[in-house]
C-alpha cells in the first residue's frame, strides 16, 4: 500500500483548488516573470513601455496584462505584498498565492525526509546536518530539502556546463533498463522504503549527471512511483536533446502529480527554444532555473563555477560573467546517499559550503560498492553504524565547527557565524567548558573531568555537550577528525 504524504496531498491540491482559468492565468503570469528574469530585451521593452506594457506581453505571446501585476516587476514589490493597496493589482495577489503553494510544499518535502520511527539513527543524524546547514549555508539554506538519496542512471553529464557546482565528469555512458539492471533497481528502492520508509519518496535521480542522457530515464522513475509511492523530480540542463523523452517525463508528472519538475536554462537560446516547443500551460509543473548570462540570477560558488572565480582572482582580472553569490556556496542537497547505477558505489554525501576542503560543496564520508540489492543494504546500514553515532562518547574529541567564530562573554560565551549567534550561558562553569571546546584537542572525557573539579556536575556538563551535538554546533566533519569520522586504518580493521 502506497504511503500518500501531506506533501504530495499539498502538491495536488495546488492544482484541483484551481478551475483551468486559473490556472492558466497562473501559467501565463509564470511564463511573464520567466521572461522578466531571463531575458534583457524583455525588460528593456517593459521600461520603454512602462504606460502600455501590455503591448510587450502580446508581443511576446504572453497572455496577460502586466499593468494588472505591476508590483511583480517593481522594486516595491515587497512594499505591497499583501497590502490592502495590492488589490489594485489582481494578478500579484493570483501569483503570490502560487508561490506560497510552492514554497509550502518545499517545507513539506523536508519533512518527508523525516524517519524517526523508522530508522531513529538515521532520522536524528540528517537533523544534525540540516541544523548545521541552517547555519552554515546563509540564505540559500532554506531552499534545501536534504533529500535522502540520489541515483545516478549515468557515468558523467554532456551537457558540460562551465558553472557546473559538482564539476561533473565528461560522459562516459548510461545503465540501460535491462531485466537484470531493472530487478537490482527495483531491488535497491524497497530496501530503501523498508530502511527509512516514506522518506525514501524523497530520492531523484541525478546528481553529476543528465536525465536526458539516459533513454531509459522514464522507466527508471516509473518504477520509482511504483515502489515508493512517488515520481522523482526530474531536473535537465538537456530539455530539448530528446523532446519525445521530455514529454514522457511531463506525461508522468501529469498522470502521477507529486513534485515541480526543472529545466536549467544554460544560454539565452535555450530559453527562446523551451517557450517555443512548450506552451505556458504545459510548462507549469516545470521550473526554468535560469543559468545563462542575460538571467537576474547568480551563481552557486562551487565546483567549476567556484575554480573560475578563484582563478579570475589569482591574475588580478573582474569576471564579467554573472556574479557569484555569496550566500550561494553549493548546489549539493542530498544528507543521505549517492549511488551510482553504472558503477555500482554508494556514497554518504551531506551538503557543506565549497572551500579548500570540500570544494564541490559536499561532504563525502565513506564510499562502499555493492553488486546487489543486498550488498547495497549492507553497505548503507555498515555507514550508518560506523558514522552516525547517537551521542558523544567520552573518547570522542570536541570542537566546534570551523566556521563559527568562538567569543567569551562574561558569563559564558557566544557562537557566531553570518547572521546567527548562539550564547551560552547560566552556570558557573560555562566559560570553562566553552574554552576548552573552543581548543579543539579534548575529548569530552577530558572537559567534563575538568570541569568537575571545576564545581561541574558530570551529567549536566555530558547534556551540555550532547546539546551542542544536536544542534550541529560540534564538529561532524569527516576530513577534518569530526565526531562520527572513521579513519582509514578503522575502516581496514
Amino acid at each position: 500500500m502506497k504511503i500518500v504524504t501531506e506533501a504530495t496531498r499539498h502538491y495536488n491540491e495546488m492544482f484541483a483548488s484551481r478551475s483551468e482559468e486559473e490556472l492558466r492565468t497562473v501559467a501565463q503570469i509564470k511564463r511573464f516573470m520567466e521572461r522578466l528574469v531571463g531575458d534583457a530585451d524583455f525588460r528593456k521593452a517593459l521600461g520603454e513601455h512602462n504606460d502600455n506594457p501590455k503591448v510587450v506581453a502580446e508581443a511576446y505571446g504572453i497572455e496577460i496584462d502586466p499593468a494588472e501585476a505591476r508590483p511583480l516587476f517593481s522594486t516595491d514589490y515587497l512594499r505591497y505584498r499583501r497590502t490592502e493597496e495590492a488589490a489594485r493589482w489582481p494578478l500579484t495577489d493570483i501569483w503570490d498565492d502560487w508561490l506560497d503553494g510552492m514554497r509550502g510544499h518545499r517545507d513539506l518535502i523536508r519533512e518527508v525526509g523525516r524517519c524517526p520511527d523508522v530508522n531513529p539513527t538515521f532520522d536524528a543524524w540528517r537533523e544534525r546536518q540540516i541544523a548545521r546547514c541552517d547555519t552554515e549555508l546563509g540564505a540559500s539554506a532554506h531552499a534545501i530539502t536534504h533529500p535522502i538519496v540520489a541515483y545516478e542512471l549515468s557515468q558523467g553529464c554532456s551537457v558540460g556546463c562551465w558553472f557546473c557546482g559538482i564539476s561533473a565528469d565528461r560522459f562516459k555512458g548510461w545503465a540501460p533498463y535491462t531485466p537484470e539492471t531493472a530487478a537490482l533497481w527495483r531491488g535497491i528502492l524497497e530496501a530503501n522504503v523498508d530502511l527509512f520508509g516514506a522518506a525514501a519518496q524523497t530520492g531523484f535521480c541525478y546528481w553529476a549527471t543528465d536525465p536526458a542522457d539516459n533513454p531509459d530515464y522514464p522507466k527508471f522513475i516509473e518504477d520509482h512511483y511504483h515502489v515508493t509511492g512517488a515520481l522523482p523530480q526530474t531536473t535537465t540542463a538537456a530539455p530539448l536533446k530528446d523532446v519525445d523523452l521530455t514529454r514522457q517525463v511531463m506525461g508522468l508528472f501529469d498522470r502521477y502529480r507529486t513534485v515541480t519538475n526543472r529545466f536549467s536554462i544554460v544560454n539565452f537560446r535555450s530559453l527562446k527554444q523551451v517557450h517555443e516547443t512548450f506552451t505556458a500551460e504545459e510548462l507549469l509543473g516545470v521550473e526554468l532555473v535560469q543559468q545563462h548570462n542575460e538571467a537576474l540570477t547568480g551563481k552557486a560558488s562551487a565546483g567549476r563555477a567556484r575554480e573560475r572565480r578563484l582563478k579570475m582572482e589569482s591574475i588580478g582580472k573582474a569576471d564579467k560573467l554573472p556574479t557569484f553569490a555569496n550566500e550561494h556556496g553549493t548546489i549539493a542537497c542530498v544528507s543521505g546517499f549517492l549511488l551510482n547505477m553504472m558503477d555500482r558505489t554508494v556514497k554518504l554525501v551531506a551538503p557543506t559550503r565549497s572551500g579548500e576542503v570540500w570544494p564541490l560543496g559536499y561532504r563525502v564520508y565513506e564510499e562502499v560498492r555493492f553488486e546487489t540489492a543486498e550488498e547495497y543494504r549492507a553497505g548503507i546500514e555498515g555507514m550508518i553504524e560506523r558514522h552516525m553515532p547517537d551521542s558523544v562518547a567520552g573518547p570522542d574529541v570536541v570542537a566546534f565547527r570551523s566556521d563559527l567564530t568562538y567569543r567569551e562573554t562574561h558569563d559564558g560565551f557566544e557562537l557566531e557565524t553570518g547572521p546567527h549567534t548562539f550564547k551560552i550561558n547560566g552556570s558557573p562553569w560555562s566559560s570553562m567548558m566553552g574554552q576548552m571546546i573552543a581548543q579543539g584537542t579534548m575529548t569530552a572525557s577530558q572537559i567534563a573531568n575538568q570541569t568537575v573539579k571545576a564545581g561541574g556536575d558530570v551529567f549536566l556538563v555530558y547534556d551540555r555537550i550532547q546539546e551542542f551535538f544536536d544542534l550541529g554546533l560540534l564538529n561532524d566533519d569527516p576530513a577534518l577528525g569530526g565526531i562520527g569520522s572513521v579513519t582509514a586504518e578503522r575502516l581496514a580493521s
